[in-house]
């Protein structure tokens, strides 16, 4: 292992994909290529270069409008850890983002928030990562309408009223994947798309739980193999759903922010993340 000072930083390029998706592959996480390529693509990702080793650790920034955006994929490989490579790309985002006049936001594990609150993160809102196998909804209510990319429009205006920003090169990017599969209900939306590990659900934007149960019952009952979704824990109507199909509790995430004293968005409205790399 080399060191520190060795370390070349640089902004991620398309032709780093392979590097990073294997780097998030080895810390077990559930990033794709196509989510590697969208950070590049929209955001500023920035990794650090060991000569021997490759790619050794990343973090992206990712703007959105309305005055925020989100840091994430902050990944230092296990051989590196304890060595301040974290802090130091933290930083690189915090700077990044307040340069574009944005407040950063994240996503971050009960571990993770201790060292972001030294950096003046606050807590604004918890939610829980769930696991479980698809095929055990329960029976409940009419089913969701199928939503095709060409539908993209009629859920933007939705899902930036529920997020606080409009996103529609993400969700035209999710919808356009392989594997993707999306529903509609009751000016509602939900999509499921395909992680390295498991089925990814969220968002999840709905205007009240009897609006949001049709859209979840209905992806778990389509879902096949191991499913993750990140659910706030002010929908608790949609917990009982998913512990009535078998799905438990993995861990807590905090979303903090930093810069500001709000979330935007409306949490009454937006039932399950996109992921903590996409708010």
């Amino acid at each position: 292992m080399g060191t520190t000072e060795a370390l070349v930083e640089a902004a991620l390029t398309q032709a780093d994909v392979p590097g990073a998706l294997a780097l998030s592959a080895k810390v077990g996480w559930n990033q794709t290529a196509h989510d590697w390529r969208l950070f590049i693509a929209h955001g500023r990702t920035i990794g650090l270069f060991d000569q021997e080793a490759g790619l050794i650790a990343t973090a992206a920034a990712l703007p959105y409008d309305n005055g925020f955006g989100y840091i994430s994929m902050v990944i230092v490989d296990p051989e590196w850890r304890r060595r301040g490579l974290a802090r130091r790309l933290m930083g690189e985002c915090i700077a990044t983002l307040r340069g574009m006049g944005r407040a950063a936001l994240l996503d971050a594990t009960p571990a993770g928030a201790l060292v972001y609150r030294g950096l003046g993160f606050v807590e604004l809102a918890t939610m829980e990562r769930w696991e479980g196998e698809g095929g055990g909804a329960a029976q409940i209510g009419s089913a969701a309408e199928r939503l095709m990319p060409d539908d993209l429009d009629k859920i933007v205006e939705a899902d930036a009223l529920a997020f606080g920003s409009q996103r529609h090169f993400l969700l035209e990017d999710f919808l356009a994947r392989p594997g993707t599969t999306a529903w509609t209900h009751d000016g509602g939306y939900l999509v499921m798309r395909q992680g390295h590990r498991a089925a990814q659900i969220g968002p999840l934007v709905a205007s009240s739980t009897d609006a949001a149960r049709p859209l979840l019952a209905t992806a778990l009952a389509h879902a096949r193999g191991r499913v993750f979704l990140d659910l706030f824990t002010s929908w608790p109507k949609l917990a009982a759903l998913l512990e009535a199909s078998g799905f438990m509790r993995q861990r807590p995430y905090m979303r903090m922010a930093l810069d500001r004293a709000t979330l935007p968005g409306d949490l009454r409205r937006l039932a399950i993340a996109a992921g903590p790399e996409f708010g």
